[in-house]
C-alpha cells in the first residue's frame, strides 16, 4: 500500500488530440503513408478505450483538417476510405462500449456516403452514457470561428440579438463544440509544437503537452504521462500565484 497521503490530481474532464506523424512512421519503415494512417487508427481505438478505463469523459481527436484537402489526391482516396472503413465497421463496437460519437467540422466537403455514415453512428450512439468522443473532420479553428461569427451577426442584424449583448458566451454557443466543455489538456504527438489551427477559441487556457512519440505508437501509458505532466501544473487562468 502506498505511503503518500498528498490528495489526488485532478483529471482534465476533457481532451484534446492532435493526431501526428503517420507518414513519418510509415517513411521510417518504408511503407505506403496509407500503412500510417492504419496503424494511426488502431490508435484511435487505444486512446478511446484508455480514456474511459481513466475515467476521461471528453475525448476530441483531430482526424482530418481543413488544410489536409491540399493534399496529393491519391493520399486524401486513402483517407476517406479509411474513414468509411472505420465508420462501417468500428462504430458497432464504440456503440457496445457506451460511447458517443460525433464529428465536427465543414460537411460539405466529405462525399454524401460519408456524410450519411456520419449521421447514423451519431443517432445511434447518441444517448450512450460512456466517453463523448468527438472527431475533427475537414476542419479549421478559424473557419468555425468565422462561421460562428457570421451566424451571431445575421441575428443582430435581424434583431435578435442586441450588439452588447454579444460576449464570449455567446460566440461559445454559436460553436461546433457548443455542449463540449473546452479542452483542459491539449496534446500533440510527433514532437511538433504547434497547435495547427484546431479549437483555437476552445484552447484558450488549455494546458499544452508535446510528445515525441509518433501517433501510430501512442498508447495508454503516453496518455497516463502526458496526464501526470498536466496533474503537476497549477492553472491560474491568467490570474497571479494565491489569488485563485
Amino acid at each position: 500500500m502506498s505511503l503518500d497521503s498528498s490528495p489526488p490530481r485532478a483529471l482534465p474532464r476533457h481532451i484534446a488530440i492532435i493526431m501526428d506523424g503517420n507518414g513519418r512512421w510509415a517513411q521510417a519503415r518504408g511503407l505506403p503513408r496509407i500503412a500510417g494512417h492504419r496503424r494511426g487508427a488502431e490508435a484511435v481505438r487505444r486512446a478511446v478505450t484508455a480514456a474511459g478505463e481513466l475515467g476521461i469523459p471528453y475525448l476530441t481527436l483531430f482526424g482530418f483538417s481543413s488544410e489536409n484537402w491540399k493534399r496529393p489526391l491519391e493520399e486524401v482516396d486513402d483517407l476517406m476510405g479509411l474513414l468509411r472503413h472505420y465508420l462501417r465497421g468500428e462504430i458497432a463496437e464504440l456503440h457496445r462500449s457506451g460511447v458517443r460519437l460525433r464529428v465536427i467540422g465543414e460537411r460539405g466537403r466529405l462525399a454524401p456516403d460519408i456524410v450519411t455514415l456520419i449521421a447514423n453512428a451519431e443517432e445511434l450512439t447518441r444517448d450512450n452514457p460512456g466517453v463523448n468522443l468527438t472527431i475533427a473532420l475537414s476542419y479549421g479553428g478559424r473557419a468555425e470561428i468565422i462561421a460562428a461569427v457570421r451566424t451571431v451577426a445575421a441575428k443582430a442584424a435581424a434583431g435578435e440579438l442586441p450588439p452588447a449583448a454579444i460576449d464570449e458566451e455567446v460566440i461559445s454557443r454559436h460553436l461546433f463544440t457548443a455542449d463540449i466543455p473546452d479542452p483542459d489538456l491539449l496534446i500533440r504527438t510527433s514532437g511538433e509544437q504547434r497547435i495547427s489551427n484546431f479549437l483555437l477559441w476552445q484552447c484558450a487556457y488549455s494546458e499544452l503537452v508535446f510528445t515525441k512519440t509518433l501517433w501510430p505508437d501512442f498508447g495508454r501509458a503516453d496518455l497516463e504521462l502526458a496526464i501526470a505532466d498536466y496533474g503537476g501544473r497549477e492553472r491560474r487562468y491568467g490570474a497571479s500565484i494565491g489569488s485563485r
